[in-house]
């Protein structure tokens, strides 16, 4: 029997090559303990030692890795990611490579070049010289809107790309990712596994975990390692004895978290194999549309 493993990936679309805000955690099926992977520079993660990393570890088990980023933007009302345009992708896979065309003289994944496209670049709210793009407009996902109704997290939209909730920068790079991983991984929602995959990769988000198992974005701030060891014991998890230091954010904590509802979710709701993940959508018609716009692993799940 080939063994199950566990990835959480806390993401970042930052400039640069190494990122010490990139952090990946893993747990086995069947055991308690997550644990923080070591990465393989001493400057941290680079985008690109990610993809290894789980390409690696999918020839010793079948992997579920979970990314901290969307894998799409909403669809408008005419069918298209970038509303009124008649141009836009209207499916992901597309998208994906659009973006990272787009970016390709950019190097380590970066996303920012699509805040200067021609026709997209004015749908973003960017961190650039007049920004805030003529077309932006706070839409969000479907997900996005039922994580919000069923659990009280509100996701940023995804073409917010500044300040502290502008998950956008990440998406982008994620999004390129996730083109140059076609045809290694599955990534789901857009394609379901079959029992011969060894590689599935989910969007996750970490906030909705901590609520999930009711602990607020308060006590992470006062106490991370307190309100991360409640998170953890919530999703069947072994504690931790210490956090990171020098990080620029909690992003250790989230990579935990972010295993453990992983397996937990998976395990809870495993219908004879571990890739049995459609029923984290709740009907046929959120799945139609998350088939286009992705889906948050868990979101349609209350706590």
């Amino acid at each position: 029997m080939i063994p199950e493993l566990f990835i959480g990936v806390d993401w970042s679309g930052a400039r640069g090559e190494f990122h010490r805000g990139i952090q990946l955690a893993e747990a086995w099926a069947g055991e308690e303990a997550v644990r923080l992977i070591t990465p393989p520079h001493p400057r941290g993660w680079s985008r690109q030692a990610v993809a290894d990393y789980l390409m690696a570890r999918s020839t010793e088990a079948r992997v579920l890795a979970g990314i901290d980023f969307a894998f799409a933007h909403p669809i408008g009302e005419d069918g298209h990611y970038y509303e009124g345009e008649a141009s836009s992708p209207t499916a992901a896979q597309p998208l994906w490579q659009m973006v990272d065309q787009t970016c390709a003289d950019a190097p380590h994944l970066y996303g920012g070049a699509m805040w200067l496209h021609p026709q997209f670049g004015a749908y973003y709210n960017a961190p650039i010289k007049g920004g805030r793009g003529a077309r932006f407009q706070s839409r969000r996902r479907q997900t996005e809107q039922v994580a919000a109704s069923l659990n009280g997290r509100h996701p940023s939209p995804t073409f917010n790309c500044v300040g502290p909730a502008g998950v956008g920068t990440g998406s982008l790079a994620g999004m390129r990712l996730l083109h140059r991983m076609q045809g290694s991984a599955v990534i789901w929602p857009f394609a379901m596994p079959g029992a011969s995959d060894r590689l599935v990769l989910v969007e996750i988000f970490p906030a909705l975990y901590f609520t999930m198992a009711g602990v607020r974005d308060a006590a992470k701030k006062a106490d991370p390692l307190a309100a991360l060891n409640q998170g953890l014991a919530h999703f069947g998890a072994m504690g931790q004895g210490s956090v990171a230091g020098g990080l620029p954010d909690q992003d250790d904590i989230d990579a935990l978290i972010s295993v453990a509802a992983l397996r937990s979710l998976t395990k809870a709701r495993r219908s004879g194999s571990l890739w049995s993940l459609g029923d984290s959508l709740a009907g046929d018609d959120q799945h139609a549309l998350a088939a286009q716009e992705g889906w948050i692993f868990g979101a349609g799940w209350a706590r």
